[in-house]
């Protein structure tokens, strides 16, 4: 169960917001005023912010600092504002996305979707094939254990937690070799990839769950 925060003045667009939403795995938390809101931080535990900029008790843009300084949860800002500078002052304030108005409350679903899953961290994947325990460092392919680099490790933990969409391959990069990203070799994440498939596919009707999507990066298919 997801908790969500939404604060926004405008009360149907708070409650339209809501059922939007609203998939029967979420909370909503509905606030008019940063007050509201600052009183749930303080008692709830939430896993994404939908702030509007223009409030009647303060500037969201201010809230949005305090509340990046505090927490690390996902935020999304909804406003009018629509200016290109309004939009980068947002992202570089802590925002995570930014949605201006009139927008597509179906747009506004996906948005959410992409922040909460990439808020959730996986620790253990188990399918009919797949058995893979981050936290131990445990993995099994059709129950037999197999021995998984570190970079591997990082790699297919990628890979599950945005299970189902694509990660570019400039975010792999970054991301498992962090520091070092700019000197690493342009073929040395399909070189590791190749290897992690090589380890998972122990049988020759096993599907590869790995795809690469050309040009852009990998992605982890879901399993049917």
């Amino acid at each position: 169960m997801a908790n969500i925060v939404i604060l926004e003045d405008d009360v149907n667009l708070n409650e339209g917001i809501k059922i939007a939403l609203d998939d029967g795995n979420k909370h909503f938390f509905q606030c008019r005023k940063i007050a509201e809101a600052r009183h749930i931080l303080l008692h709830e535990e939430v896993d994404l912010l939908l702030l509007d900029l223009n409030l009647p008790d303060g500037q969201g843009m201010s809230f949005l600092r305090e509340v990046r300084y505090q927490y690390d949860f996902p935020i999304i800002i909804i406003t009018a504002n629509h200016m290109e500078s309004d939009i980068v002052i947002g992202l570089e304030a802590g925002a995570n996305d930014y949605v201006t108005k009139p927008f597509s409350l179906m747009v506004l679903r996906a948005r959410v979707a992409v922040q909460l899953r990439k808020n959730k961290t996986v620790d253990q994947y188990k399918t009919e094939n797949f058995n893979f325990d981050f936290r131990k460092m445990l993995f099994t392919v059709h129950n037999k254990p197999v021995e998984l680099s570190k970079t591997e490790q990082k790699l297919l933990h990628l890979l599950i937690q945005n299970r189902g969409t694509i990660v570019k391959r400039d975010d792999l990069i970054d991301s498992i070799w962090s520091e070092d990203h700019e000197y690493v070799e342009a073929h040395a994440l399909t070189v590791v990839v190749k290897r992690l498939r090589d380890k998972l596919k122990r049988h020759p009707a096993d599907v590869q769950c790995i795809k690469t999507v050309y040009g852009i990066g990998y992605m982890w298919e879901v399993e049917k």
